[in-house]
């Protein structure tokens, strides 16, 4: 197709118009906008012409149409090839729009010419601009906006007068020769034009910019003589070293505000505000830099930051260094996951900075100093950042999508783990290229080459290849010279090296379980020593643990120094092995360590058994008696030796006692501690210094005491020495004949059956303190909290009776000390804070309470969880009474009070003191008496009007108060018809509220009934004040009588008056009311206090809205720090990564069916009462389509989408704007309601005014950036998410989003290029805005995508603090203000380190529904609650484990970032910060007084697929180096802490699994082979009953149901342990006892196949609700192998187990071994259908099993997905083995192995072997199933050759095979005794033998299909698939045809739905169709 081009552009056609278009117009024009948003982007910078267009089209078409033709002609100037992606359409749809709208808008146009009509529209403008700069009316983004569209009209109209040769604009006219007065900004508005905004008129903002823009005494740059009006530090840095403008343009705004902020807090205040305080610089730069300076002091080179001498010029020189390493940081992108390489830039950068600043001269040149890779905007990131970047991009490719090993390839670590060597120097500055660092790939002949290095071949460098003289001369050169030893300096760039791939560095991840050993050696080696002990004392026969000091049994208890010595070769043997592959790049002296503590090791396992058998056979002891008898002590050779072995032990213990010592050995310089922590550790740079003061070491170290002492205790007498005399028992046994053909007859001592009965209780043994660490964690976890005050107010109830105290807690806790009271509040104990009264809270504190806490109420109200009504329940009144700091209390309080009240008072005989104390004696019921009295006279002060009625009333209430003065009302008034007065006063109250004037009438009767029911029925003395309606003179003096007054001079004083009845007067009321706010308040309150039925514990109906409040109330009784005020809080962001994941819900799919769902029902049935609320709002009684974006969000919120998650984040800004109006608000101003003061925005037209200083504020100190992965893909393809992103932005126009471009540009070599860039986004006018762009060396998303998307987006964030939120979290306003109080646990530390990541407590909103949805609810709920907190403290082990987190974010931006991002290694991203955190002495704790919403995946399915993805991560955690340092070098007791809260509680859950399979296979051994029967006869004739409990002994393993403890202590301390202990009976009714020994399979499964053959990776779980159905081809796919497989191999070692035991034993502990394996047999087979919806509905299984059958028998191939096929499933499953090693492989074979016992053992059982022991039986077998095979094989090719052509001779054939088979059957059952039962047992033996060939074969897979046998493997599976799929389908079909069964599922799976009386089947698969 030929491209449409406009014509010649030298030609014009007249004045009047543009030449014409080469396509034929269209007539007619139709005005609407074109899509200015979705557009190529290569063509971003046309967009303005576009949006202007559409802008000013309504009024100027013409114009609109002539600035589409200019950015048509643009797009064509810029890309006339249309070569970028989306360009051709682009162009044709535009040149489309402009063919139809020429004639129109030509027609339409006011004036004679194009020009003319352009000049005056831009006159307008640019008028409409200069006058809009003068009014401080304007907004920015208004003027903004003028400014865009000005300037386009000018750019147009410039075009076509240059075109048409037409006049110029006069002097001054042109909008551009003025300088940009308004340009995009983030937070701060650095231009002039922002000068007078509010936050730039902060004083701190003002210090900083100054010191900023302080370039006074600088050096000009070469390229920059001429220095601008605004040129600030970072400019001049820009000039000198080249980075971006979009760059430094975003970190001046960064390093503004960190100085900002810093400033601001500083103690004692500056005396100049306006002047940045040196300390804040200082404070500054020790956070920036002291990871740079720890480098420095570790590489034993000094630092580059040097300063001049000139005081005046040094905070200059500190902020410029700061400003670098920012700069460097900000413009470095993968980089930044390096630290150290950002060390080495900034240091030889710093260098060069001084030599600038200083003027200095090199001594090497001779020359200035001046900066390498000065030149041009992007010198910095082409010359430094794009070659590192190009390494890791390289090696990161090595990867080949996580399935290539871990040592073929150098991730991110290992890449920055070079810069931890004084080597990297050896880089030198400028960078050679040519260094062996840049070299990435590895050639065959065993060296490597780079590609841009294989060109240069003739270069002849050599790099790191020394010779062994060299090494060893170098060697010992620097022993001599300690220093540049332990520098490990290397400064030999003068000799030639070997040019290779450098390799891994430090560490290389290998799989294998035996990293496990190698990380936590120590623990392993205390285990099996302690073991050992037992052993020996069990042997002896000791009853107690501490009875060992016998001579004897001291000396064989000794011998575990021999067994110690042999470990500890083996462990340094395993470091040398695994280390070996990154020999190369490791310094001598870490080889000399590894040499010499190999040859240690191997001494001492040499010396001591010689010594110990030397001391056993000549024994001279010196023997001492002790008085107590308890035993003899004997002294030997060997003992001394002992001694001198432990030596260097008995050094560690005493440091562990002493951690500052240990922390100063290893990170301290000197020359000794060198040499010692050379010895102890590796010398790295990380994981020194790690230790815990003292008070946390005794902690932690009584936890773990009592913890091993009752695990040894318990394993002792329960484990291990019920076994000791039935081993000898069986030791002693002699077996003679075997029912087998035994292998090794003449082993002794029968091993095989003690191996057998030992290896469970051995399994047990290393497992069970995974146990006794739950226990502990329940103990002591449960007791932190109750001192933290968990669960002080969890109902309703409790909070109405703990209410009033809230405001002084709130006081306390939540409202900033003035600064006269804060050394007070400091030094004030925790428990007179709580016991503060609300009459102590300060003047204004209560009137502070009720804001915030009606706020909270409100945030419910749009949320929906509350209806009006109880709003208005729930409302704290706004009165002058709080500035006295007495509070009005809520509604919901005072609820039946009154009724309680007036009951009282009516049936009540006695004196008034008794029935005032009576009712005083709660108050809420005298509040509520006293508030409906005060306002019943307020309301009839307004109402009554005549003077008669006024004299009246008063003279009622002066006898009622009197009376209550005397205490004599129970003798004036008779109290019986209170309540008949009550009902008159609601209706009279009623109809006062409805306030209509028809109701007059109405008033007036229920007035004079009140009236007469107080004057005739209730008065004693009532005739008096009836006489007064007679009287017809006014009583003296009565014009100064008022309502509640009265003169008691003329008390009967009257003159009879004709007059209207009372009150019925047109002057007697006042009736409509007046119609103010305060008084409709008023009667409304006075309403609810009168006809509220509801308790205080009924309201409100919500349970979520229950917990918030109960939670709330309980977070302001803990102990946090106090709250600053806003301005001096600390500053912090919000960072959420996004994907791909929906933002909002569309019309469409909220309509649409999910499995037969529409969204919005489905949220309709869940949510019945928020749907109710939310329509109420919506102010209709059923839903209609006016507001369809109501209803959107409305769903969306209660989903897991993005939208939820801004709205929760957005608190965080309403909260601190209100925090702050309360912190600057005056007395009056706080009375007056908030949303007033709010919405008076610029109400004196001043950005100084109130609401404007609170939105600066709230810029100051809060930042929210969403990192969009895909924002830029999804707009140009025109995806919907891009759409509701830009609304999410509009709506919350504070949020930022940061996303990735990728643009195509033609590079210089012509070619097509991808240039991608990192972008900043805002929303104004409705359109998106662009902020800051920073290019990119390349496409960032290298490593996994996560940590990367928050890696591009971290440089926008802003603050000291970062917290970082998934999408899938939700915030609460009651919460966002607690935030500063968090934000302080980073300055409140006492004697310890101040945190670096601080963690927060989680709340699972998604479990409210479904049974399975509970479950993981509470599990989750447990982990971040009561395990972390046990984590935090004592043992201080926790780290990070995703969101929300709280990341100090200084501290982490200059070590590495908030995640790691290495491909597959750094799977589980979340929980490596907090390894790396923890490595570089950071310090993480964790606080429960506020919580964040979190959703959990609710359907099983999803849960899976979650677990195996953590699963996964845990694996790779296992081989990595973070996990083998932190083993390494943390202490022993928090190395076990750390072991089984991380890989160890993965590992464990495998080896419980592994138990069972030790146990069965045991037994099977026994039972098979004879051993068990005949040992068992033999036991019980020599009465030993001990036997048969412990082969039973297996029955004990707890199979993942003591998880359950830590979730049972966690609910009784939340909501109380009666609702404990109901909740756990009622999840084990459902089945939770299922789901949890399921998971259990997962975990093993997923965690024990990824560290044998990798193939860990992310695995979406989609967030479906939890009725999705899943059908049973994706049960089968999903769980096939890690569930069905191993349990089918469970049952059939059971049956097998059981069949064979029955004839001879049949013990109760047999009984019960077998059936808790069975009932994991039954959870792992049949837990996925159970726990899926309508799993047994015939309908579903009719569908399942056509889908099924489909699924088995449809072809794979290349594009078949797996859900299509089973072939393809089949080749994706093993995957995994193509990828694997020769080891793994191995190890896969041997495990196969175990499917042959079957065989070999029941083989011999045969009838038909006639009890043939012979080893020919079992060779015969072969031969059967080797004639199975090929029967298999002939049918098979039969098939393929015969079944097409020859159909008829096919079926005879395989008739005559039947035939055949069947007369070898029937033969051998008349002539060799075959048996039914004997095809029985042949199936038990040979099917497992068919499935372990199949895994060998799959093993083997290259050399099955050599041999052309991968077809019949093929086959084989199938048939092996189809048939395990007919076993679980058969029992599913059988059960789904009873309709209990289904309805049970249902009941026990939505049990929560039904406790709730929602309406599930409604929304269930399968059953909504049918209604």
């Amino acid at each position: 197709m030929m491209e449409i081009v406009p014509a010649d552009s030298s030609h014009v056609r007249n004045r009047n118009s543009l030449r014409p278009l080469s396509r034929a117009r269209t007539a007619g024009y139709v005005p609407q906008p074109f899509d200015s948003e979705k557009l190529p982007q290569t063509l971003i910078n046309i967009r303005d012409f576009l949006r202007v267009a559409n802008e000013i089209e309504s009024e100027s078409p013409r114009a609109a149409y002539l600035c589409r033709f200019h950015a048509f002609e643009r797009a064509h100037s810029e890309d006339s090839t249309s070569s970028g992606r989306g360009v051709r359409q682009f162009k044709t749809s535009l040149l489309k729009r402009l063919e139809q709208d020429e004639n129109a808008t030509l027609l339409m146009r006011k004036e004679k010419s194009d020009a003319r009509e352009l000049k005056c529209l831009y006159q307008k403008y640019a008028d409409i601009f200069k006058h809009g700069g003068e009014s401080a009316s304007a907004s920015r983004e208004q003027l903004m906006s003028l400014y865009v569209i000005a300037s386009v009209l000018l750019e147009v109209w410039k075009t076509v007068t240059s075109e048409a040769g037409l006049e110029k604009l006069a002097s001054g006219e042109d909008i551009e020769e003025k300088p940009e007065l308004y340009v995009p900004y983030n937070i701060l508005p650095l231009d002039p034009g922002g000068a007078q905004q509010a936050i730039m008129q902060l004083p701190e903002i003002k210090a900083a910019v100054a010191a900023v823009q302080n370039i006074r005494g600088l050096p000009l740059a070469e390229n920059h003589q001429k220095p601008r009006a605004f040129l600030d530090l970072l400019d001049w840095l820009r000039y000198w070293f080249g980075f971006q403008e979009g760059n430094v343009v975003n970190q001046r705004e960064h390093l503004i505000l960190l100085l900002a902020n810093i400033h601001v807090r500083q103690i004692p205040k500056p005396a100049s505000m306006s002047k940045l305080d040196e300390r804040a610089v200082d404070e500054l730069m020790k956070k920036v830099f002291k990871n740079y300076k720890h480098w420095c002091k570790f590489l034993g080179r000094k630092n580059n930051l040097w300063l001049p001498s000139v005081k005046q010029e040094v905070q200059q020189y500190k902020i410029l260094y700061t400003g670098l390493y920012l700069l460097i940081w900000g413009e470095a992108s993968n980089l930044r996951l390096m630290p150290e390489c950002l060390c080495y830039i900034f240091h030889h950068m710093a260098y060069e900075l001084f030599g600038v600043l200083s003027g200095a001269v090199s001594l090497v040149t001779g020359e200035k100093i001046l900066p390498e890779y000065r030149g041009g905007s992007e010198s910095f990131l082409y010359s430094v950042v794009t070659p590192i970047y190009d390494v890791v991009k390289k090696e990161a490719e090595r990867n080949r999508s996580g399935t290539a090993e871990h040592s073929k390839w150098r991730n991110y670590d290992d890449l920055n783990e070079f810069f931890w060597s004084p080597d990297c120097f050896q880089l030198g500055w400028p960078m050679r290229l040519d260094h062996n660092f840049f070299i990435t790939s590895e050639c065959k002949d065993g060296h490597t080459a780079n590609a841009k290095d294989t060109k240069d071949e003739d270069r002849g460098r050599k790099w790191l290849g020394k010779t062994n003289f060299e090494e060893i001369r170098s060697f010992w050169h620097r022993f001599r010279s300690f220093d540049r030893m332990w520098a490990g300096s290397r400064d030999t760039e003068d000799e030639d090296f070997e040019r290779k791939w450098l390799g891994k560095t430090n560490f290389v991840e290998i799989r294998s379980f035996w990293h496990l050993f190698r990380s936590f050696d120590r623990m392993w080696t205390f285990f099996i020593l302690a073991l050992q002990v037992l052993i020996i004392m069990a042997w002896h026969g000791l009853g107690s643990l501490f009875q060992f000091v016998d001579a004897t049994i001291f000396e064989d208890i000794m011998s575990i120094f021999i067994t110690s010595a042999i470990l500890r070769l083996v462990q340094v043997t395993f470091d040398i092995i695994f280390t070996w592959k990154a020999r190369h790049s490791m310094h001598f002296s870490q080889i000399l360590r590894y040499i010499m503590k190999l040859v240690t090791a191997a001494t001492w396992t040499i010396i001591l058994p010689i010594y110990y058998v030397d001391s056993r056979r000549n024994s001279s002891c010196s023997t001492k008696r002790f008085r107590s008898g308890v035993g003899e002590w004997c002294f030997s050779s060997y003992m001394a030796t002992v001694a001198i072995y432990l030596l260097s032990n008995a050094v560690g213990m005493v440091l562990f006692f002493i951690p500052a010592i240990s922390s100063h050995i290893e990170t301290s310089n000197w020359r000794i501690c060198s040499i010692l922590s050379w010895w102890a550790q590796p010398q790295q740079y990380v994981g020194r210094g790690m230790q815990e003061r003292q008070v946390s070491v005794l902690k932690y170290t009584f936890f773990w005491g009592l913890l091993l002492f009752s695990k040894f205790s318990f394993s002792y007498h329960f484990q291990l020495k019920p076994l000791v005399e039935p081993t000898k028992q069986i030791m002693r046994i002699g077996v003679s004949k075997y029912e087998w053909h035994e292998l090794f007859p003449k082993v002794k001592s029968n091993a095989g059956a003690i191996v057998a009965v030992w290896a469970p209780i051995i399994i047990v043994y290393f497992m069970d303190t995974q146990i006794w660490y739950s226990i502990f964690c329940t103990l002591f976890g449960g007791v932190y909290g109750m001192f933290h005050h968990l669960g002080e107010i969890r109902t309703m109830g409790m909070l109405r009776s703990r209410f009033q105290s809230l405001p002084s807690a709130f006081n306390v806790r939540l409202i900033p000390p003035s600064s006269r009271k804060e050394h007070e509040t400091n030094v004030s104990s925790f428990l007179q804070k709580k016991i503060r009264k609300v009459s102590e809270i300060g003047k204004n504190s209560a009137a502070k309470f009720a804001q915030v806490w009606n706020q909270i109420i409100s945030s419910f109200r749009s949320e929906d969880l509350i209806s009006n009504r109880e709003m208005d329940l729930l409302t704290i009144p706004l009165s002058s009474e709080l500035s006295a700091g007495s509070i009005r209390w809520p509604v919901f309080l005072l609820a039946t009070k009154l009724s309680t009240a007036l009951d009282m008072a009516r049936d009540f005989v006695g004196k008034d003191e008794h029935l005032y104390r009576k009712i005083k004696k709660d108050d809420y019921t005298y509040d509520a008496v006293v508030e409906c009295y005060e306002s019943l006279k307020n309301i009839l002060d307004f109402l009554v009007m005549g003077e008669l009625e006024k004299r009246i009333m008063a003279d009622i209430i002066y006898a009622v108060e009197e009376s209550m003065n005397r205490s004599s009302l129970l003798v004036d008034f008779k109290m019986s018809e209170l309540p008949v007065l009550c009902e008159n006063c609601i209706e009279l109250v009623k109809l006062l509220f409805e306030n209509k004037e028809a109701h007059k009438d109405k008033v007036v009767r229920l007035l004079q009934d009140v009236f007469e029911v107080v004057t005739k029925d209730m008065m004693i003395n009532g005739s008096r004040i009836l006489n007064l309606i007679s009287c017809s003179h006014p009583l003296e003096g009565d014009a100064a009588i008022s309502l509640g007054k009265h003169d008691p001079k003329h008390p009967d004083s009257c003159v009879p008056k004709h007059e209207p009845e009372l009150f019925s007067s047109s002057d007697g009321i006042c009736f409509p009311l007046p119609n103010t706010d305060q008084l409709k308040q008023q009667m409304k309150r006075l309403l609810l206090l009168l006809t509220t039925k509801e308790t205080a514990m009924d309201i409100p109906v919500n349970l979520e809205a229950r917990r918030r409040i109960s939670f709330f109330a309980t977070s302001l009784l803990m102990d946090m720090p106090a709250a600053p005020k806003v301005r001096n809080m600390l500053s912090f962001s919000v960072l959420t990564p996004y994907y791909m994941e929906e933002v909002n819900f569309s019309k469409d799919e909220l309509h649409s069916s999910q499995d037969w769902v529409p969204i919005i029902f489905y949220m309709q049935t869940i949510y019945p009462d928020e749907w109710k609320n939310f329509l109420e709002r919506m102010g209709c009684d059923s839903w209609n389509e006016h507001n369809v974006e109501e209803l959107r969000n409305w769903a969306s919120f209660r989903g897991q989408t993005l939208s939820r998650t801004v709205r929760g984040m957005m608190y965080y800004r309403k909260a601190l704007k209100l925090q702050a109006f309360l912190d600057m608000a005056e007395d009056e101003d706080i009375l007056e309601s908030y949303k007033g003061i709010e919405g008076e925005h610029d109400r004196k037209n001043s950005q100084l005014s109130l609401s404007a200083q609170q939105d600066a504020l709230a810029d100051l100190k809060f930042t929210y950036v969403i990192s969009c992965q895909m924002l830029g893909a999804q707009k140009a393809s025109g995806d919907s998410r891009a759409k509701d992103i830009l609304e999410l932005m509009i709506k919350y126009p504070s949020v930022r989003v940061a996303y990735i471009e990728e643009k195509e540009e033609l590079g210089g070599d012509k070619k097509v290029k991808k240039v991608y860039s990192s972008i900043l986004i805002k929303a104004m006018n409705k359109l998106e805005q662009e902020i800051y762009r920073v290019r990119l060396p390349g496409p960032p998303f290298i490593g996994e995508g996560k940590p990367e998307n928050q890696n591009q987006a971290i440089i926008f964030t802003r603050g000291d603090a970062l917290q970082t939120i998934d999408m899938n979290q939700d915030n609460y306003m009651e919460e966002a203000f607690k935030m500063r109080n968090v934000l302080q646990e980073f300055l409140r530390h006492h004697a310890e380190r101040p945190p670096t990541i601080i963690g927060l407590r989680e709340h699972i909103f998604t479990g409210s529904v479904s049974s399975l949805a509970g479950f993981m609810s509470y599990q989750e709920t447990s982990f971040v609650t009561i395990g972390q907190r046990l984590l935090a403290d004592p043992l201080r082990v926790r780290f990070h484990y995703g969101h929300p987190d709280l990341f100090d974010r200084v501290f982490h931006l200059t070590r590495g970032g908030i995640s790691k991002a290495s491909k597959t290694i750094n799977l589980s991203e979340d929980v490596f910060a907090g390894f790396n955190s923890t490595l570089r002495r950071g310090y993480i704790t964790y606080r429960e007084y506020m919580q964040v919403g979190k959703g959990r995946d609710v359907g099983l399915n999803q849960v899976t697929k979650f677990e195996a993805k953590v699963a996964n991560g845990n694996s790779e955690q296992t081989l990595s180096r973070d996990i083998y340092r932190l083993g390494r070098r943390f202490d022993f007791l928090r190395m076990l802490s750390c072991y089984f809260t991380t890989v160890g509680f993965y590992f464990n859950t495998l080896i419980s699994v592994l138990g069972v399979y030790i146990f069965l296979y045991g037994q099977l051994y026994l039972i098979l082979s004879g051993l068990e029967k005949a040992l068992l006869t033999e036991a019980r004739m020599q009465d030993i009953k001990s036997l048969e409990t412990v082969l039973a002994s297996q029955s004990f393993i707890q199979l993942g149901l003591l998880t359950g403890l830590p979730m049972l202590m966690e609910i009784g301390l939340e909501k109380g342990f009666r609702t404990a202990l109901s909740d756990f009976i009622l999840m084990q009714m459902q089945l939770a006892a299922v789901f949890f020994t399921f998971s259990l399979g997962t975990k093993c499964h997923y965690y024990g196949r990824t560290i044998l053959h990798g193939g860990a990776k992310y695995r979406p779980t989609g967030r479906k609700f939890v009725v999705f159905h899943a059908s049973f081809t994706e049960n089968y796919r999903l769980y096939s192998r890690s569930h069905f497989v191993k349990g089918f191999e469970l049952m059939l070692l059971l049956i097998i187990y059981n069949s064979f035991r029955q004839s001879h034993q049949n013990s109760m502990n047999n009984v019960l071994a077998a059936y808790s394996i069975w009932f994991m047999v039954g959870t792992w087979l049949f837990a996925p259908f159970l726990f899926n919806p309508s799993g047994f509905e015939w309908q579903k299984v009719v569908e399942d099993w056509k889908d099924w059958n489909k699924w088995i028998k449809n072809q794979g191939g290349i594009g078949v997905q797996q859900n299509k096929s089973w072939e393809s499933w089949w080749n994706e499953e093993q995957t995994h083995l193509k990828h694997s090693g020769l080891g793994a492989r191995i190890v896969e074979i041997l495990l196969s192995i175990r499917f042959f016992i079957y065989q070999y053992g029941l083989v011999y059982h045969l009838d038909i072997s006639q009890e043939n022991k012979n080893f020919l039986v079992y060779v015969l077998s072969w031969v059967v199933i080797g004639t199975i095979f090929l029967i298999v094989k002939v049918l098979d090719e039969g098939r393929e050759w015969l079944s097409t052509r020859f159909h008829l001779l096919f079926r005879i054939f395989k008739a005559v095979l039947f035939l055949g088979v069947l007369s070898i059957i029937i033969t051998l059952f008349v002539i060799c005794k075959l048996s039914m039962i004997d095809l029985f047992v042949c199936s038990l033996a040979f099917l497992p033998t068919g499935w372990g060939l199949l895994s060998i074969a799959q093993a083997v897979r290259p050399r099955i299909e050599k041999f052309g046998l991968w077809d019949s493997v093929q086959v084989l599976s199938q048939a092996y698939d189809y048939g395990m799929g007919l076993l679980l389908f058969a029992p599913l079909a059988a059960l789904s045809w009873l309709p209990v069964i289904s309805d049970f599922q249902t009941r026990f799976l939505f049990n929560p739905a039904f406790n709730r009386h929602l309406q599930i089947e409604t929304i269930l698969p399968g059953k909504h169709k049918q209604m």
